[in-house]
């Protein structure tokens, strides 16, 4: 069960494993774009090249579709980057559900934890493997592997990589499941003021606020990269700020300011230092790095 790109590599892994995927669920096709034509997931893509059995429920409690998961008879289910099941459907198959999550869990349960990660400036991060309860991201753990994460890493470079460690510690939780020698640990209670939460990411929480640090400016930026984007506004226009490079240093200039020569840099005064802007799209133009928009923007120094 998955719709987006993360959720494709794990559904690949399954197959070169020779596990037995006997159905894909995804989400329904969707109309999007100019055209409003009609978009299939990343999951679902891939399942039909590899001629997979797909299922598209509108409503995941509809009685049809609960009907159709039983004479499926499936032992395993899998939850990749998919809604949250109801307990009709996490609880049906006799090994239960796992979910693999993109967080070293209790920490960052949620939507987002990619995301939140990085804006938080964590120096690391990981995958967890857990059996679905009630509660959302609260179930048992089965297996977990850490990751580092650079300073300038972007969400879609850690996107990418954390994708194929989920798959590979799946295909690690089954075997350990099918052989009955894997044991479910309880996840830590930990004080709830103690725990960082990976909610849903919403329009505010991308607009850049520099009269915070320079360090956690780069790190909003490099956390809603490539998508939805940071942004702010230059001549009354919204821009998008993809990459920078934070300097952090003393200086007597008003957060939000910038200065630029015009052809080679574009800097935004924060508290504590500045950002150089790597990467940028200007609202109606297309994605650009700073040299190519400086020469065919003229900027007000």
């Amino acid at each position: 069960m998955g719709t987006p790109e993360f959720a494709v590599a794990s559904l690949a892994a399954l197959l070169e494993a020779g596990c037995a995927v006997i159905a894909v669920v995804t989400a329904p096709d969707k109309p999007s774009g100019r055209g409003m034509q009609m978009n299939i997931s990343a999951v679902k893509k891939f399942a039909m090249e590899n001629s997979l059995t797909v299922l598209q429920p509108e409503k995941l409690k509809s009685p049809d579709f609960l009907q159709q998961l039983r004479d499926l008879s499936a032992d395993l289910q899998i939850v990749v980057a998919f809604r949250m099941l109801p307990e009709a459907v996490w609880n049906m198959p006799p090994m239960g559900t796992i979910n693999v999550h993109g967080s070293l869990l209790p920490q960052y349960r949620g939507a987002a934890p990619i995301n939140w990660a990085i804006i938080n400036g964590e120096k690391e991060t990981g995958v967890t493997t857990f059996k679905l309860v009630h509660e959302i991201d609260k179930g048992n753990i089965l297996l977990k592997q850490s990751i580092a994460i650079d300073e300038n890493e972007t969400a879609g470079e850690l996107h990418d990589r954390m994708k194929m460690i989920g798959a590979s510690l799946l295909i690690n939780t089954i075997k350990g499941l099918a052989a009955g020698n894997l044991p479910e640990i309880e996840q830590l209670k930990i004080e709830s003021s103690a725990l960082k939460h990976a909610p849903k990411i919403f329009t505010e929480d991308c607009r850049i606020d520099f009269n915070h640090s320079a360090e956690d400016v780069h790190n909003l930026v490099r956390g809603l990269s490539p998508f939805p984007g940071a942004f702010t506004t230059l001549n009354d226009k919204l821009l998008k700020i993809y990459r920078t490079k934070k300097q952090i240093l003393s200086h007597s200039k008003i957060p939000g300011t910038y200065e630029s020569d015009g052809k080679t840099f574009l800097h935004f005064f924060c508290l504590f230092g500045y950002l150089e802007v790597i990467e940028m799209q200007l609202e109606g133009k297309r994605k650009m790095n700073t040299e190519e928009f400086l020469r065919g923007y003229r900027i007000n120094p």
